[in-house]
């Protein structure tokens, strides 16, 4: 069946009671639980600039959650490869792995929202050959062996525990990145399940003679809630996935595509775009078989800062009538 993730972004909607400290606390709270049940992943992203605090420092962020965890994947999905210094980069990434275990997956992304690279002063037309180059420069860094960069040897220390590097899938919403991933011999995650990226990825790395790629595209909603009482569930958190809903769809681009966006912009909308999902236990076992075992459940549950005690019960339920279920 499906594979839980808990997803994590540290926003907090303006009418949201919640503050940041708390939301940072608790998620390390939340993490540590899913952890111990077995979770898959928990899942972090990044922006910048957003009103809203979301996760500016996922990489800072995952050395917290391993620092809470022992086995659960923590993955970065996406980061903003383009927007950071790559020696950098491949440093802060080879410590969180070694703090880790080994426990860090990377899905590296080329950014869309104009006002990020506007803010780190970044070229946005060149965002596709930034990620190129600095995948190649982290790629030799994690060798832990001297290279030139920029006229200048440098060298990067200590190695991480992933060999020959962490795990690393290229992502985007287009044939362009897939034709990448393929071409840059890396696994492909694009943000969108669309068949039509999977079979351009597979083309190209016929083409390029590479024999070890795969794709994972998404499955399933982008937000799950368990409840016994879904009504009275949607009405407490209808405000905060308005919000989150609105909000992330204003800010896409139109070479921009994402599994988890809706342009719902009323609480019915939302509830009949499916990415959005409240539901019984027994529903969101049928969920579970519906997605399969190459989807996921996700769990939001401190969504647009709504209060952690509704998150916690929805997680509580889940681990309690659900996750039993999940074999």
């Amino acid at each position: 069946m499906a594979i839980p993730t808990l997803r994590l972004d540290m926003r907090r909607a303006p009418f949201a009671d919640t503050t940041h400290a708390e939301l940072y606390a608790v998620a390390l709270e939340q993490s540590a639980w899913a952890d111990e049940r077995g979770f898959g992943s928990v899942t972090l992203s990044e922006h910048h600039g957003v009103d809203d605090g979301y996760v500016p420092a996922p990489l800072v962020m995952a050395g917290a959650v391993a620092g809470r965890t022992q086995r659960v994947l923590i993955t970065i999905a996406a980061l903003i490869v383009p927007l950071h210094d790559p020696l950098r980069l491949a440093e802060d990434i080879a410590v969180v792995d070694l703090a880790s275990g080994g426990r860090i997956a990377i899905v590296a992304g080329i950014g869309y929202r104009h006002e990020e690279f506007e803010m780190f002063g970044v070229d946005r037309s060149r965002r596709g050959a930034i990620l190129e180059e600095h995948i190649d420069v982290m790629r030799k860094a994690w060798t832990g062996e001297p290279f030139e960069y920029r006229g200048r040897t440098v060298q990067v220390t200590p190695r991480p525990v992933q060999q020959p590097h962490p795990t690393v899938f290229i992502g985007g919403s287009s044939e362009v990145a897939a034709k990448r991933a393929a071409r840059m011999r890396l696994p492909f995650f694009p943000s969108i399940g669309d068949p039509a990226l999977a079979a351009a990825y597979e083309a190209e790395c016929a083409r390029v003679g590479y024999d070890g790629g795969f794709t994972v595209l998404p499955k399933g909603p982008g937000f799950v809630h368990v409840t016994e009482d879904p009504e009275k569930a949607w009405s407490q958190i209808a405000p905060y996935a308005l919000y989150d809903a609105t909000t992330y769809a204003g800010w896409q681009t139109s070479d921009q595509r994402s599994q988890v966006t809706t342009d719902a912009t009323t609480l019915e909308e939302l509830q009949a775009s499916g990415v959005y999902v409240v539901v019984t236990p027994e529903q969101c076992v049928t969920l579970a078989e519906e997605v399969g075992p190459s989807g996921g459940l996700v769990l939001h549950p401190l969504m647009g800062g709504m209060p952690p005690a509704l998150g916690w019960e929805s997680l509580e339920l889940f681990a309690s009538k659900v996750l039993p279920k999940l074999t």
